[in-house]
Formats: structure tokens, sequence, C-alpha cells
């Protein structure tokens, strides 16, 4: 990682004006972020205007923070939410050193990454259907000894991790189709669909996921998935039809809901609702 001189406190009005004017909500921390990036004025300009032109800040930079960790996040590729941290977090209760962790839907892998920083010694296995996004995770997840599979859901795993999986997460994509249209210009236009579009009711893929799974998990094995606050008793429900005790969790301060299933089984079952 090359070294950059730390940003100027206060960093040049002008370039300030010009972040703010395109709609730039944090235009001062954008501004210091991009000189912290590079020194060089063409490369700085360069990146303006990459935001200037509605390009995601994590695109222009090339990472993401998550968690206290720097993710690599290239052009296309789904950028990992603060929300998402709440997740991770709730998935990080439930891991102990030596368990089989799956991380479906990975995107740039953020989640199995922090959650390798934290619980340590996990054996980490990462999936995304989308070509870029995989070579991306693949930079995020390597770097933590994790494998990471391209292909649809369970269809690239190992057959041997059937019933050894400890923790199953997956931030799929949960936003009904007819809403799709009103998400900001910067994830219509330069995310995966793929990534964010849950069908008619949002559901769709949690559908699939639940629904599997019961063969996948360890006795006592948790699968946990991101919703919004409305979708949650629904995939609760979800849930329960797939034989997984559910429970819902939230975060008020990052706007969070997390669905939470565990399959019946003594290992981990003294664990199962840790940290609630």
């Amino acid at each position: 990682m090359t070294a950059h001189p730390p940003p100027p406190s206060c960093p040049p009005p002008g370039l300030v004006s010009r972040l703010r004017s395109a709609g730039c909500v944090f235009a001062e921390d954008e501004a210091r972020l991009l000189l912290a990036t590079t020194s060089a004025p063409d490369d700085l300009e360069a990146m303006v205007e990459r935001r200037v032109a509605g390009e995601p800040i994590e695109h222009v930079l090339g990472w993401a923070e998550f968690r206290g960790l720097r993710i690599a996040v290239d052009p296309g590729v789904f950028v990992p939410r603060r929300r998402t941290e709440f997740l991770a977090g709730r998935a990080a209760t439930l891991c102990r050193p030596g368990d089989v962790v799956v991380d479906l839907c990975c995107g740039s892998g953020a989640v199995g990454a922090a959650l390798v920083a934290e619980v340590g010694g996990v054996e980490l296995h990462a999936v995304d259907v989308d070509p870029a996004t995989v070579r991306c995770a693949r930079r995020n997840v390597h770097t933590v000894d994790g494998r990471v599979y391209q292909g649809d859901l369970y269809g690239p795993l190992p057959g041997e991790l059937r019933g050894r999986v400890a923790v199953l997460v997956a931030n799929t994509p949960y936003v009904p189709t007819g809403e799709f249209g009103l998400m900001p210009t910067e994830a219509r236009d330069h995310e995966p669909r793929v990534a964010l579009d849950g069908g008619t009711d949002g559901l769709d893929v949690q559908r699939r996921v639940a629904a599997s799974a019961p063969r996948w998990l360890a006795p006592g094995g948790h699968l946990l998935v991101e919703a919004s606050e409305r979708q949650a008793p629904l995939v609760a429900e979800l849930f329960a039809a797939n034989g997984l005790g559910p429970w819902v969790a939230s975060c008020e301060e990052l706007d969070a809901t997390v669905v939470v299933g565990s399959r019946p089984g003594a290992p981990g079952a003294g664990r199962s609702r840790r940290d609630r």
C-alpha cells in the first residue's frame, strides 16, 4: 500500500464547493479522503470528475471502511453498507475459532473478512454470482485465508461442507422490484442489480437460502440475513417454515434489522441467543 501525506485539515474551498454542488452531502469529508489518496493534481482532478459524475465515493477511492477494515471495492461492485456492520457483528457473537463459516451473496467479501478478523481461526467460504464481484472479493478474502467461489448460492460450495456450517450469513438482495427505481442513483447506476433487486416482495433469494440452509448447517448452527424492518416478520415466518428457530435483532443507530435462524441440535445451542 502506498503511503500518502495526511490531507489538510481544511480542504480547499473550491474542491468542497464542487463536491457539494454535485450533491455530496459529506463534501468536506470526501474532499479529505480524495486528497489523502493522491497528491498528483491530474489524478485528483480525474477522481473529482468521477465523483461529480455520480460514481460512489468508495468506487472512486477503491475502498470502503467496514468494521475497522479497509475493504477493496472495484467499480461496478456492491458497496458494503454501514448498516451491514450490524449483520457482521451479530454473526461474530455466534462464531468460535475453528467454526466453518459461509458468506453467501458475499459482494466484496466484507462480512466474511470482518468475521475472520474479529473471531480468528474460522474456516471461511464465500460465494457470489457476479464474476467482477468475485474477483474483488478474492482480493479481500484471500488476505484472511478464505476461499471465494463463483456461482449461484450453495451451488459452488464443496459438498463436504454439508451439515458442518456453524454460521451461514447471507446479505441477499432484498429491495422489492417495484421500489428499485426509488433507490439512490449511485446504487442504481453503479452497482449490479443482482445485488439489490430481491424480486416482487424482496424475498426471492432469501426463500431459496432458507430452504436449503438446514442441509448445510451443523446442528445448532445459525443462518443470519439482513432485511428491512417491514420484511423481518415475513422472513422469521420463512425461517420457521424451514425448521429454523427464528428471532429478530435490530439496531436503531444503524437502521439495521437482522433475522437469525437456528437449526435444532446440541452443538452451539447454549450460545444461540448470546448478546441478543
